[in-house]
């Protein structure tokens, strides 16, 4: 406690990992949008099933994002460019641009990025 009330660096350093804690949080909230998260039943079977759903989801959500952020630094030669507060800040966790009710658009005449070859 000593130490982080006399040094910064600590405190930089546990406010960046609260950072990354709040922002899972807030992925978590945008997926169990219904209910605000609150599980829908008392059954701890279901409780289970509700609890790991939501880690596959987060996990799913984490890789169709990074795929694409790997394709453009490699597309683009910005492992280069990027110091490490860049490279700190890059994260999967971002899902502005989803639409959460259910409404996907799939061009099946158009390759998949996942076809393409990564990092």
């Amino acid at each position: 406690m000593c130490e982080y009330l006399s040094d910064i660096k600590p405190r930089y350093e546990i406010n960046e990992g609260l950072n990354v804690v709040e922002r899972w949080n807030g992925v978590n909230d945008f997926i169990r949008y219904g209910r605000q998260g609150v599980f829908a039943s008392n059954n701890h079977e279901d409780q289970e099933i509700s609890t790991f759903s939501l880690g596959l989801l987060q996990n799913c959500l984490m890789l169709i994002k990074t795929l694409p952020v790997e394709q453009v630094i490699k597309e683009e030669n910005f492992l280069e460019k990027l110091n490490v507060e860049d490279l700190r800040a890059l994260s999967p966790l971002f899902y502005e641009h989803i639409n959460p009710y259910g409404v996907f658009e799939i061009d099946v005449n158009r390759p998949s990025f996942l076809k393409r070859e990564v990092l």
